[in-house]
């Protein structure tokens, strides 16, 4: 009876799963990530299916993932189980159907879409609309053709979608109609309104070899290379940069063709007669920021004179941040001079140069030995990020974290966030890398316990446990094993109960195996050393006397 009440309950059961409402494949489902590993993701997406997705299916172009545990994502469903029994999904294809959707009421009602530019291809490059790729045609980046597109790169702009086609997954955009429209409306007020002689800022917009186009709110002026600066430039990039706002004074104006010619020497008196003798190399000096661009930011050290302050010279410690992370327009800062070029008319300013190399005060105050706390910042393939005083970090290698563990084990057992403490190795200053080790906080116990123990020296060890294969065993503290085939010489005496726990043995040390961490060890080893010690010492083959003769004369001799 019991029997049949179990069947019909486990009949329940089955029918209740196979009722179950699965999400059909080729749709999109909600998921939540259970797990992170192998640069992958395991996602839970509920109907008792899990799916792993690729870490780099989270991440825009040229961005980091950014997915962590319990992050609830929507995945689509290619399959509902593979060979592995695992849920075929995809983010990349999910963020793909969203983004669909919304482009093509964005197209059917003509609205614009914003995107970044990420990548070239033949005849024009692609453009991220948040999921989906499009094609941007050469033709349409600019009113004017662009030389050099890489200040557009990555930056989120609005573009007009001309073309799509979802079937054939065909999507064509066009920056240029979205500035023509723009531009018509502003440049009939804008040259309304300028005067020749008047000074009005601009923004660097195009930079060739005879001048630069500089964009006056939504018209554009020619600012020739004649008129750049009072000494010869050689070539506008010397002193112009696409993308950096530029005060210049309106010399001509033709109003039926929409031509203007700008000036950038008419508003400046020649500065740099005295800017060597003013700012020696090496000299600090109190400026303020006046621009920040992509590469760096220019500092004004007096009307007239500015310095560049590069990315690479701005921080010892934030590297591959944009400059505005660091400083701010307007904002009072130090810097050193670390360069001049009279003929350039070019001052190169560092501002990290104002402060102690923390790598250098970190080698001083921490030698090799020193042990060290902090926080896990980041967890590689190869190893930790720790956390170390003066806004630097430190590297435990996978080969560092444990004596007994593999790395790769060992490293599991991590969290960012954890507190750890480990003992500085190397500080190598001019690479900015500090090597730690979590594993020689405890010194190295089988290096201590095994110095003195050769290849074929003779230990005594103590039984801990007995097993059907042979008997473990302890040396100050190491654990080995001898199989049951090296516990005797006689095949009769290879028995593993014979032995008791607490049993002192003598051994031959067969192995000494450092990576491992193990002694080879046989107590059949030693037999047969003492036997040919024994046979070399008392008697050979050729003397008649047997093998039992020659070892009671051995032990006689040992006793005597």
């Amino acid at each position: 009876m019991a029997q049949n009440a179990s069947m019909e309950e486990f009949e329940a059961l089955l029918n209740e799963s196979l009722e179950m409402d699965t999400p059909d494949e080729g749709t999109v489902v909600k998921g939540k990530v259970i797990a992170v590993e192998a640069g992958q993701a395991i996602i839970d997406v509920g109907y008792k299916m899990e799916g792993r997705v690729d870490l780099k299916e989270f991440a825009n172009p040229g961005e980091t993932p950014d997915i962590s545990v319990g992050d609830e994502v929507e995945v689509y469903l290619r399959a509902a189980e593979n060979a592995r029994g695992e849920a075929v999904i995809s983010r990349e294809m999910a963020r793909r159907e969203e983004a669909w959707d919304r482009l093509e009421k964005a197209y059917a009602d003509d609205a614009r879409v914003e995107g970044a530019i990420f990548g070239r291809v033949k005849g024009g490059f692609t453009v991220d609309l948040g999921g989906a790729v499009a094609f941007l045609p050469g033709s349409q980046v600019d009113v004017r053709p662009v030389r050099d597109a890489g200040p557009l790169m990555g930056l989120k702009q609005p573009f007009q979608i001309l073309k799509m086609d979802r079937r054939r997954g065909n999507i064509v955009v066009s920056r240029r109609a979205i500035l023509e429209e723009s531009r018509a409306e502003q440049r009939a007020e804008v040259i309304a309104n300028l005067e020749e002689g008047q000074a009005v800022d601009g923004v660097v917009k195009n930079i060739t070899e005879y001048g630069a186009f500089v964009d006056l709110g939504g018209v554009d002026g020619l600012l020739h290379v004649t008129d750049m600066a009072w000494r010869r430039v050689n070539h506008p990039s010397e002193i112009l940069a696409i993308g950096e706002t530029v005060k210049v004074q309106v010399i001509k104006i033709n109003r039926e063709t929409h031509r203007i010619s700008l000036g950038m020497k008419q508003l400046q008196e020649d500065p740099w007669d005295l800017v060597g003798a003013k700012y020696p190399l090496s000299s600090v000096h109190t400026g303020r920021v006046t621009n920040i661009t992509d590469y760096g930011a220019f500092v004004e050290l007096e009307p007239g004179v500015e310095g560049l302050v590069h990315v690479s010279e701005m921080s010892w410690t934030k590297k591959n941040v944009h400059p505005g992370k660091i400083v701010s327009t307007s904002q009072e800062v130090e810097v050193m001079v670390l360069e001049i070029d009279p003929a350039k008319r070019r001052v190169s300013l560092g501002l990290k140069q104002t402060m102690r190399n923390p790598w250098e005060v970190f080698a001083e105050t921490h030698p090799s030995g020193t042990e060290v706390e902090g926080e896990v910042k980041n967890i590689t393939e190869f190893g930790l990020f720790i956390g170390l005083d003066g806004d630097i970090d430190g590297m435990v290698h996978l080969s560092d974290l444990s004596w007994d563990e593999r790395g790769e084990d060992a490293i599991q057992s991590y969290r960012k966030g954890d507190v750890v403490q480990a003992v500085v190795q190397e500080t190598d200053v001019e690479k900015e890398r500090i090597s730690l080790s979590i594993k020689a906080l405890g010194g190295d116990k089988f290096a201590d316990a095994v110095g003195g123990v050769k290849r074929g020296s003779i230990i005594t060890v103590e039984v801990t446990a007995i097993e059907d294969g042979g008997i473990e065993v302890e040396y100050e503290g190491m654990k080995s094993f001898i199989r049951r085939s090296d516990l005797s010489r006689d095949r009769a005496e290879q028995r593993p109960e014979r032995f008791s726990v607490g049993d002192k043995v003598d051994v031959r040390v067969t192995n000494v195996d450092s990576k491992s961490r193990r002694l080879g060890l046989s107590i059949k080893a030693r037999e047969i050393a003492e036997e040919k010690e024994a046979v070399e010492q008392y008697g050979s083959s050729d003397s008649g006397a047997s093998l039992g003769d020659i070892l009671g004369a051995a032990l006689n001799k040992n006793d005597e």
